[in-house]
């Protein structure tokens, strides 16, 4: 065995004659059970998008020959990037900030992700109130969008029976009028008739603020105590929804009428692959649905033990929520169909996605059911377990990212910090609420997850294998592992993914359209101001090289004190950390929880371990052997 050695760069002077264990930050955590962390990840992909849009994606891209592009991008793209942000949080134990210690020139690209992550925890937080909103709608003998005459309906008002005994008997011109379940979506619960437009937000819904109230209290319960209290919440939140969703499979293809809505869902249109659009549409399925670029992944994966087989978790969770979204598909248009065929008119007319689905259509068509509180309570709960599986991996990238940027100053004080966190993004999101809020909702759904996200993927596909180096990546997955990825994995990494997302990304610019919410059109200012919102993001890359320029000493073509090299003529070695200290900094932690030793960012418990017990474990030995053939081969 080799003899213990104390890098210089573990031990400051001050502590080297002292007991630092005590000056160890407290325990960073890891998961309590063995499924917490694999049901995390199924709770965090199996969202919304995929009741809302997914269904509806298919049906306007080919029907079932969408499935042949969207099987083949989930391989291309969201397969092999979830292995990597997997492989990336559990090797290092650290959030999306500190992780970038294997590239600190890069940190800018984590601080990106937190910029990106807090935007769509703000909105994607005023989703679940509305949710909320129609869950607790849903606890009477008759539903409230069932019937007009209410004070929130127009003369536009038509009732579905109405529609239903005059086709029967002479056609009625519905042309121009209204479900009830649309003007209590617009005009009662948005009442969005009091505002002009994005400039004019109008009055606080109080009943919509005090749902948001809800919604933010009931994350913060369950983050309370990091994973260690959302693991065990997910035990519900990500198993439930899957049997309320077989109950909706079951009632709906019982409904008379729900094989046209099935058959327009899934005929096959086999001319529509030859079309580039089906194929970027089912790469930004993939792209969104999986959450890759979020960091969510990386941050569970950064509990795990050093040995958590996320290869295996990988396709479980890829494969299952590309699953889930296809028995969504048929739970949702199986009841467009009953709905089809009750109004008398074709499917294309009823179907719609995202909200307009999940507020309107879906709300109208549980009217038509019998016990139909029963059903909306079911439906609205189903997709508030979806919400809050997501909203829990939002909140816990942001305050792990943060508290492992500061271990001493933070982590003792994680639950009062995620307290700060939730309020600031409430109060950031007040303006959600009032009557004109769906125009900021809108603009923050289009903007703030678009470019920037995709800028933050191919930049830590690039970093990861060309600065990092994809040799190191491969010996590190074969630390944890035991095994190396396989050329399927090397190829997509290298050239294959990478290659897709720049190709979305173009796509995205070339195929630019201002953003709409039905007849309504954002004014210039509104479209400049959600531009900035994807520009900023990823002008925190730049920036952050020029910061960590600035902060290292010595010219740029000199190796620092520290190890890191800043060699412009070398962009391999650009900015990384020195295998044997890049390793020690890096994946301590992870191995410190599989032998026993506290987990911690720091790497003094390092060297109290050796202290202690007199040497180096064997798996010190095998890093440290590694470190010395790749300087070999190097």
């Amino acid at each position: 065995l080799i003899q213990p050695v104390t890098p210089e760069l573990l031990v400051s002077p001050s502590s080297q004659d002292g007991d630092l264990a005590s000056e160890c930050p407290e325990d960073r955590g890891n998961w309590t059970g063995r499924l917490d962390f694999l049901l995390s990840c199924i709770g965090y992909c199996v969202g919304l998008g995929n009741v809302w849009r997914f269904p509806y994606r298919a049906y306007t891209n080919g029907g079932g020959a969408f499935l042949v592009p969207y099987f083949i991008m989930l391989a291309i793209c969201g397969i092999p990037i979830f292995f990597m942000e997997l492989s990336l949080g559990q090797f290092s134990s650290l959030g999306p900030l500190a992780i970038w210690k294997i590239s600190p020139l890069f940190k800018g690209v984590g601080i990106g992700t937190i910029l990106i992550v807090s935007l769509v925890a703000i909105y994607y937080n005023m989703i679940i109130a509305y949710v909320l909103f129609y869950l607790f709608a849903s606890l009477t003998s008759n539903l409230p969008w069932q019937h007009c005459g209410n004070w929130w309906n127009t003369d536009l008002c038509l009732e579905h029976h109405v529609i239903k005994v005059g086709n029967t008997t002479f056609p009625i011109n519905i042309t121009n009028t209204v479900s009830p379940s649309e003007e209590y979506w617009s005009r009662y619960v948005l009442h969005i008739q009091g505002s002009s437009g994005i400039g004019d937000p109008g009055r606080i819904r109080w009943n919509l603020c005090l749902c948001l109230l809800l919604s933010w209290t009931i994350v913060y319960l369950c983050i309370l105590k990091g994973v260690k209290s959302s693991g065990k919440v997910v035990y519900f939140t990500a198993t439930f929804p899957y049997l309320i969703l077989v109950m909706l499979l079951i009632r709906g293809v019982t409904l008379e009428g729900a094989w046209k809505g099935i058959r327009f869902y899934l005929m096959p249109q086999f001319d529509h692959l030859l079309s580039s659009k089906v194929w970027i549409e089912a790469a930004l399925q993939i792209f969104y649905s999986l959450g890759v670029g979020f960091g969510g992944l990386l941050t569970f994966a950064s509990y795990n033990t050093f040995h958590q087989n996320i290869y295996r978790d990988t396709f479980i969770v890829t494969l299952g929520n590309a699953i889930t979204s296809i028995l969504a598909g048929f739970a949702i248009f199986s009841v467009l169909g009953y709905m089809s065929q009750e109004l008398g008119v074709p499917v294309n007319q009823v179907a719609k996605a995202g909200p307009g689905l999940a507020f309107v259509v879906y709300p109208q068509a549980m009217t038509m059911l019998p016990l139909s509180p029963f059903w909306s309570f079911l439906f609205f709960f189903m997709l508030l377990t979806l919400g809050l599986d997501s909203q829990f991996a939002f909140m816990e990238t942001i305050v792990t990212a943060v508290t492992d940027e500061f271990p001493y100053y933070l982590r003792p004080k994680k639950a009062s910090f995620s307290a700060v966190i939730c309020i600031t993004l409430f109060l950031m999101g007040l303006i959600l609420t009032t009557e004109g809020g769906m125009y900021w909702l809108v603009l923050l759904d289009d903007y703030s997850a678009g470019f920037g996200l995709m800028v933050v993927v191919i930049s830590t596909c690039l970093v990861v294998t060309r600065v990092y180096g994809m040799k190191r990546f491969c010996r590190d997955i074969h630390m944890m592992l035991g095994f190396k990825p396989g050329p399927y994995f090397r190829a997509c990494w290298m050239v294959l993914s990478p290659a897709t997302m720049m190709a979305l990304l173009v796509y995205n610019l070339v195929k630019y359209q201002p953003s709409e919410y039905g007849s309504y059109r954002f004014p210039a200012w509104a479209e400049v101001l959600g531009i900035l919102m994807g520009v900023f993001s990823s002008l925190m890359i730049p920036l952050g090289m020029v910061v960590a320029v600035l902060q290292e000493e010595g010219t740029l073509c000199e190796v620092g004190d520290a190890g890191f090299w800043h060699s412009w003529e070398t962009p391999q070695k650009c900015s990384v950390v020195t295998m044997k200290q890049g390793r020690q900094l890096l994946d301590s932690a992870g191995r410190h929880r599989q032998y026993g030793v506290a987990g911690t960012q720091s790497p003094k418990p390092l060297m109290v371990h050796m202290r202690k017990y007199g040497g180096i474990t064997s798996y010190e030995n095998t890093a440290i052997e590694m470190d010395q053939e790749m300087e070999e081969e190097e």
